[in-house]
């Protein structure tokens, strides 16, 4: 059941004791003066569904504790060590100077609570409520976007680390699955601990290992018993089934069917890193650098520095980049706003889904590819989409044509390259030049000529795209870059309570307070 606040602490109050020693404009002064009403007893009745049993921790004080957490970037062992030691977090959270808070899985417990509740963001969507009441955004018609990579809790693993855990989890995960690993799987000992013992300089060793290990994993899923598997089972069999195929292909003199592998010389599109955390990805940020995480996708108002919305996504497929989204960020933005990002959001699709919306873009678009220095891109082609034409900067007109599956359409000047005086200046094929239109290219073309040209929209870019990369700085600061949980539905949680914590703390900076039972902004000196 619910725990309800008593108000009578464990020895003396240390907000009434030690107000002084407090740091004025702090968020633990501020959610020591006002964590009642910032956390409402009945904010989370519907966690606590049965009036019988031992009363909860109240969760007022785990809500201000996680907030402090997040804020702060430490352990949930550091997070109960404050709890007892610091006069600031125990003012924050209403304990007494002698309490000793509680046991650290309690955290664990609150936040399994909110993850299966009807608003696992509460918190995150508490303080949007108190922006609102505040009317600090007001006015304020401008976001930007962005995006940053956040490291995963866990060791990127190979392809033999990887291929024994997940057969060793099929062993311990699917009924009747270790007697078939012990008459079909002779690769290693998957009962020892480590990898297996050979000479890891050797790369024929290392090629066997690999290609027997495969063959034990397609022997093992071939050999399993039919039954109906519980999730923890069906995942093991699922992830195996994926870890076994994804790093290899047939031997050099193999057809495909005689059982014999190898180290693929290629890396899979969405590769699994670790079978510890299967949704953990390569990130690339650009074409040379790349991380093992997630993605954290941020809108922010960049007057105020508010997160007006944050997401937090695998970091590889077409669903989860930056353009697809963005219009997430922005679905509980009513109005017509004025949207700043870089190139990752001036897709095609993207444009369109967001001037469909009523949105004003001032988004960078992706940069045109040159085939040959200082020659000519699609903008210096004549692209008519109405009357299905394209024209080349020689004034040779062809007909657009039909739509691929992607929709973009194929222009094809081959017929005029040979003779044509501009030829090094367009084309280093023998054949001569063909030109992709994409299907939004009326709006990829404005947007570009829109970037060179236009003063007032460069002005714009250049004094309202930078905030977000402060965003940005504040998300990973104290040590945040690196993700403390494994999976998208935890870490997703911690990266709304970071926010959550974040403006929170711009709120207090502007001047956040609460009279006459109102949350109000007043500007220090007014």
């Amino acid at each position: 059941m619910q725990g309800q606040w008593t108000g009578e602490p464990v020895g003396p109050d240390v907000w009434a004791t030690c107000r002084e020693l407090i740091p004025a404009g702090s968020v633990f002064a501020f959610l020591a003066e006002h964590r009642e009403e910032l956390f409402p007893g009945d904010m989370f009745t519907d966690m606590y569904p049965s009036p019988n049993g031992r009363p909860s921790m109240p969760p007022q004080v785990l809500a201000a504790a996680l907030v402090l957490q997040a804020l702060y970037g430490v352990s949930d062992f550091d997070t109960v060590q404050e709890l007892r030691c610091d006069l600031r977090w125990k003012a924050a959270c209403g304990l007494g100077l002698y309490d000793s808070a509680f046991d650290p899985s309690l955290l664990t417990y609150f936040r399994r609570r909110l993850a299966r509740s009807t608003d696992p963001d509460r918190i995150f969507t508490r303080v949007k409520q108190v922006v609102a009441a505040t009317g600090v955004l007001a006015g304020r018609s401008r976001r930007a976007l962005d995006s940053t990579v956040l490291e995963d809790a866990v060791a990127t693993q190979d392809t033999v680390t990887q291929l024994i855990a997940a057969i060793r989890r099929v062993i311990r995960e699917v009924p009747g699955a270790a007697p078939v690993a012990a008459t079909c799987c002779s690769a290693c000992n998957y009962a020892e601990a480590g990898k297996p013992r050979i000479a890891w300089n050797d790369a024929q060793a290392r090629a066997v290992l690999v290609d027997a290990l495969v063959s034990d994993a397609i022997r093992l899923l071939a050999d399993l018993p039919e039954q109906p598997l519980d999730d923890k089972g069906a995942n093991a069999v699922g992830l195996l089934a994926l870890i076994a195929y994804q790093d290899v292909e047939p031997a050099p003199d193999s057809d495909g069917r005689d059982g014999r592998w190898r180290i693929a010389d290629r890396t899979a599109p969405d590769r699994i890193i670790s079978t510890v955390d299967p949704q953990a990805r390569h990130v690339h940020k650009n074409r040379t650098q790349y991380r093992d995480g997630y993605k954290a996708h941020l809108a922010v108002e960049p007057e105020t520095g508010l997160f007006t919305d944050v997401a937090l996504r695998p970091g590889t497929g077409v669903e989860h980049h930056e353009a697809a989204v963005a219009t997430d960020l922005l679905a509980e933005d009513s109005a017509p706003l004025t949207v700043l990002g870089d190139a990752a959001y001036g897709t095609g699709g993207a444009r369109r889904a967001l001037t469909g919306a009523g949105h004003i873009l001032i988004v960078k678009p992706p940069p045109l590819k040159q085939t040959i220095t200082g020659g000519f891109t699609i903008d210096d082609f004549h692209i008519d989409i109405a009357a299905g034409t394209a024209t080349c900067p020689a004034g040779h007109t062809t007909m657009l044509g039909r739509p691929q599956p992607d929709g973009a359409h194929i222009a094809q000047f081959k017929k005029y390259c040979a003779p044509c005086p501009l030829r090094s200046r367009c084309t280093t094929s023998a054949t001569g030049r063909n030109v992709t239109v994409h299907p939004q290219h009326d709006l990829l073309s404005a947007a570009r000529h829109q970037a060179a040209t236009d003063a007032a929209w460069q002005a714009d870019y250049r004094r309202w795209r930078p905030p977000v990369e402060r965003g940005v700085a504040w998300l990973v600061a104290r040590g945040n870059r690196r993700l403390r949980y494994l999976g998208t539905i935890k870490n997703d949680a911690w990266l709304h309570t970071r926010a959550a914590a974040l403006n929170l703390r711009t709120l207090i900076n502007l001047g956040l307070t609460r009279t006459s039972n109102t949350w109000v902004i007043i500007p220090s000196g007014a």
